[in-house]
């Protein structure tokens, strides 16, 4: 039985790169055929995120090319088939699509196959054609004249352009009054920031009102205590005398060569030591500092909840704003707002929630961490002590020893940094600086020690957090510079780093713990304490073992 004949159209078996009959086809996973040199040509040597060249999906990878044996055969049945020649015409046709139509639109008006007028428009193709193309190959369309769809399409030409006119005045009168509301905010955002500043000068200026009154408070603490001092001083200095002269005596006995002596002064002698020995167990015990302790602990009670409340308004202030802008159309009432946040537990003090945290020097050395420095990634002009505990800077070159020749030193920036990566709960250790300028950090391992420029340096990118130190204070962060209003008065620094929580915090030690300053953020690594150098200036870790609980 003969095979039935399926009539298809050349254009179906055409490739669309080349507009020729599919030579070795090929189906790629979008559905479209194409030559098998025609897609290789087009792809490349690209290996990702090809694309068909007929709908344009895109796939990840190249896909892999395997030969359509169906379309092959359809092909070759049609270059041999009896209809060959309509064929090859429909496929010059096919090839001639671009090229032709387009050059009829460039202002070829007659027909290139029959070199007559082009007058004719087929509704049903959307073709400009002769009366022969009419008749020989659009049978049973809907034809009309090319100057009437002229007239026609003109028309919705000119209704799309006034469309397009009145869109684009609308456009450009939202854009004016989007500059005049531009305009408008930054003025209202400066009289804001101004109106807030302030305020918030104002509570400063009481704020430090209060610190005035406090210091005059400590003051007259101070004169007291110094007052029962020298009291006690003057009693334990005749104590001191007593026993240096029983101590001499007792040596005096005990070089005597005369036995018969040695034991008749012993009894008397023993008795008049133990004497004294009795006196100075009978010492007061009571601390004058405890005093001290009961006004810093309300002070820093009162700071924590002033903080606390802080941070909760503004939380708040940051909160409805944002609702206002997430819900334009709203209106909200400020009478409303001031009510919420009056109505807030941290106006109370209910909010407050009393967190654990270290006040005193003792408080704080419970957490204290062991530390050294690490030579290999010191600058060659800074000297380490023996024990890795001092580093002092010296102008002028020097001899360079095999740990400033190592390649993870610090090139250009007069820095080092310890060899202890800090990432406990919490940590806590002290230096001691001798000079007129320092910088006092803590860095992720991976520091740039190799630049030149500023990156390198500690608190100019995101990978340290210095505190530097003058005549002033300053914390350092990604070259973002915070001055600090305290003046330097000690020489010890502590540094307070609760490494979960993210909060990193400076205080200048003295007798007391003179807080600075508290960095807030995330951290991801390992930080290691750092340090950089002023010419003639020293740095000296703390020994805080003996102390450590």
């Amino acid at each position: 039985m003969a095979e039935p004949h399926i009539p298809v159209s050349i254009n179906h078996l055409s490739c669309p790169i080349c507009t020729n009959l599919l030579r070795s086809p090929t189906t790629i996973p979008c559905g479209h055929n194409f030559c098998r040199d025609c897609i290789e040509g087009c792809w490349g040597a690209e290996q990702r995120d090809v694309s068909c060249p007929e709908c344009l999906q895109t796939f990840p990878s190249r896909p892999c090319l395997i030969r359509n044996t169906t379309l092959a055969e359809m092909v070759r049945d049609t270059e041999t088939g009896p209809n060959r020649k309509r064929k090859e015409e429909e496929s010059a046709e096919a090839q001639l699509k671009r090229g032709r139509s387009s050059a009829g639109m460039s202002g070829n008006t007659l027909c290139w196959r029959h070199n007559k007028p082009l007058d004719v428009y087929c509704y049903t193709d959307w073709k400009i054609i002769c009366a022969d193309c009419a008749a020989a190959r659009h049978s049973g369309h809907t034809f009309g004249l090319v100057m009437k769809e002229r007239e026609r399409k003109q028309n919705e030409l000119k209704i799309l352009q006034t469309k397009l006119r009145e869109t684009l005045q609308e456009q450009q009168k939202q854009q004016q009054n989007m500059k005049k509301k531009f305009n408008q905010i930054e003025k209202e955002a400066k009289k804001t920031k101004d109106d807030c500043e302030t305020v918030i000068v104002e509570v400063i200026d009481c704020i430090q009102r209060h610190c005035l009154s406090v210091r005059k408070l400590v003051e007259d603490q101070a004169k007291a205590a110094a007052a029962q001092i020298n009291v006690a001083l003057e009693d334990l200095e005749m104590k001191i005398e007593e026993k240096k002269k029983m101590h001499d005596e007792l040596n005096l006995l005990a070089q005597s060569d005369n036995s018969v002596v040695f034991l008749q002064e012993w009894p008397s002698m023993q008795s008049h030591c133990e004497k004294v020995l009795l006196l100075s167990c009978n010492e007061s015990s009571e601390d004058q500092r405890s005093q001290f302790e009961v006004t810093k602990r309300a002070i820093e009670q009162i700071g924590r909840k002033l903080e606390d409340f802080c941070h909760q308004q503004f939380a708040s202030i940051s909160q409805i704003c944002k609702d206002d802008q997430e819900e334009p159309v709203r209106e909200r009432n400020m009478e409303d707002q001031q009510q919420q946040w009056e109505s807030s537990d941290a106006w109370t003090g209910e909010g407050c929630k009393e967190n654990v945290e270290p006040t005193t020097r003792e408080d704080f050395l419970q957490y204290a961490c062991d530390l050294s420095l690490d030579p290999k990634t010191a600058h060659k002009d800074l000297i380490i002590s023996a024990e890795d505990k001092k580093v002092m800077r010296l102008s002028g070159d020097r001899y360079q020893t095999p740990a400033s020749l190592h390649p993870g030193r610090f090139i250009h920036r007069y820095q080092l940094l310890c060899r202890e990566g800090l990432q406990a709960e919490r940590c806590y250790y002290e230096v001691e600086l001798e000079g007129d300028k320092a910088e006092i950090a803590l860095a992720y391992k991976g520091i740039d020690k190799k630049s030149s420029m500023k990156k390198s340096a500690f608190g100019a990118n995101e990978n340290s957090w210095s505190l530097d130190v003058s005549q002033s204070y300053s914390v350092s962060h990604r070259s973002n510079s915070v001055e600090l209003t305290q003046e330097r008065r000690g020489k010890k620094i502590g540094v307070y780093l609760k490494f979960k929580e993210g909060t990193l915090s400076f205080y200048e030690v003295s007798d007391s713990m003179k807080f600075l300053y508290k960095v807030e953020t995330q951290f991801t690594e390992p930080l290691y304490p750092g340090f950089w150098l002023d010419n003639k200036c020293s740095i000296r870790i703390c020994d805080l073992k003996q102390h450590k609980q």
